[in-house]
């Protein structure tokens, strides 16, 4: 959780990261809570120490054979026994509420994160690459999809339901060969390669950030506490959770995973194709590094760099946006999206985000290290998406189309797809004889 210090001190500036991030959240009842949690837990101490004071004070009288007084201290320790059950149902009423508002108090954000309400108000900080220009009538990848056999949506939505899909030859192959590519660039870069888990407790959720606030996101699993995880930046926080790290040089994990989101809230938006599904896979950037602003902005750039190097292997043209306040979760301190071109849409879409989320994890987590002094401090912890499949076949496969039907590779994925610098153009299907002969007999 927050530092309570810290929102006593910048209130206003609480509430208003809490009102940008569209998080129900009054800063004054939470203090007016801490308060009252504070003078409840002095009252109950009160109340112990002098029921403690006057069970010594019966021995001594009856040792000193003043039953009457003795009865009167007696008397006095129901009445102080009454009272302290009183205070402490208010006291665990109190600190219950308490919990629930400081789970809620959102990170604050930097001084260069744009005021917006929507994703409509981020700003744009680069383009690069050059948009296709088609003269042919380009497919979308869903009609791409089904002349290269790469997935099938609708037996997808037969077996599992909406926004289901299945990979199928070439499109296994190249949403593996992707994956494979970025993991590679990572580990060449400093990161180790981890498989995660997929199901994690409560309390991993709750301590990276993705509950309260986002639980509705999540999928439960009924009957045990675990929850399929939307990221692998929740079971690799949680791997060094309540730990003393040594962060002299800044931790660097990949983690490779499926992943489940409900997508609540998003009815009717992108239902076309594979933009935006239930289930997906992701090669998740984790770095955890000392509490030092100027080392977690430096290495933001780092791990936004590598996305964007990821896409200049895929040849594929993007954009950076700053992300603004209106479209930040809680956690989050500041924050970039890259956005690629996707040309069935006419306009970019978001493939990548990467996040600099501060303290904020850490405290809740318990990630610590030793400063030069000696002294405990708390991590700061950085996420950034390296590759998102399938949504990243996307661009590559429309981008990236040829008149004939084909699909160009770019080079940096050749090795991963046996050498292959297109998917080819499949020929025309030739009549099957014995069709024709069964027609023929009729």
């Amino acid at each position: 959780m927050m530092d309570m210090k810290q929102i006593r001190a910048k209130a206003e500036q609480f509430q208003a990261a809490a009102d940008g991030k569209k998080i129900k959240l009054s800063i004054a009842e939470l203090l007016e809570t801490d308060e009252r949690r504070r003078e409840l837990a002095e009252r109950s101490e009160t109340l112990r120490a002098r029921r403690n004071r006057f069970s010594e004070e019966i021995g001594a009288c009856l040792a000193a054979g003043d039953k009457a007084e003795a009865d009167r201290r007696k008397e006095a320790i129901r009445t102080e026994k009454a009272e302290l059950a009183t205070v402490e149902t208010e006291l665990a009423d109190v600190n219950r509420r308490y919990r629930e508002l400081m789970d809620r108090v959102p990170n604050l954000v930097s001084a260069d994160t744009p005021y917006g309400k929507s994703d409509a108000d981020n700003v744009e900080i680069a383009v690069v690459g050059e948009l296709p220009a088609f003269d042919f009538e380009p497919r979308d990848h869903v009609e791409l999809g089904d002349l290269h056999a790469l997935f099938d949506m609708e037996r997808g939505v037969k077996v599992a339901g909406t926004r289901s899909y299945f990979l199928t030859g070439d499109g296994l192959r190249l949403q593996r060969a992707v994956q494979q590519l970025a993991l590679d660039l990572l580990e060449e870069r400093g990161f180790t390669g981890m498989d995660v888990p997929l199901m994690v407790r409560t309390k991993a959720m709750r301590d990276t950030g993705f509950f309260p606030t986002g639980q509705d996101q999540a999928y439960k699993i009924e009957g045990q506490d675990a929850w399929l995880v939307g990221t692998s930046e929740v079971p690799l926080i949680a791997y060094f959770a309540d730990e003393i790290l040594d962060v002299e040089q800044p931790i660097r994990v990949a983690g490779i995973s499926t992943c489940f989101r409900s997508e609540v809230g998003s009815a009717g938006r992108d239902t076309r194709g594979l933009y935006r599904v239930h289930q997906f896979a992701k090669v998740e950037q984790i770095v955890i590094c000392r509490g030092e602003e100027a080392e977690a902005e430096r290495l933001l750039q780092d791990i936004t760099r590598n996305a964007e190097d990821l896409l200049r292997l895929l040849e594929l043209p993007y954009r950076k946006v700053a992300v603004c306040i209106g479209d930040m979760s809680q956690k989050n301190y500041k924050q970039y999206d890259i956005e690629t071109w996707m040309p069935s849409r006419g306009a970019y879409g978001e493939t990548h985000s990467a996040s600099n989320v501060g303290d904020f994890q850490a405290r809740r987590a318990g990630l610590r290290y030793r400063g030069e002094d000696g002294k405990l401090r708390y991590c700061h912890t950085l996420n950034n998406t390296a590759a998102a499949v399938p949504r990243l076949l996307i661009p590559l496969l429309e981008n990236h189309q040829r008149a004939d039907g084909s699909i160009y590779l770019p080079p940096a994925l050749r090795p991963y797809m046996g050498g292959r610098e297109c998917l080819a153009a499949p020929a025309p299907a030739l009549p099957d004889p014995m069709t024709k002969n069964v027609e023929n007999q009729s």
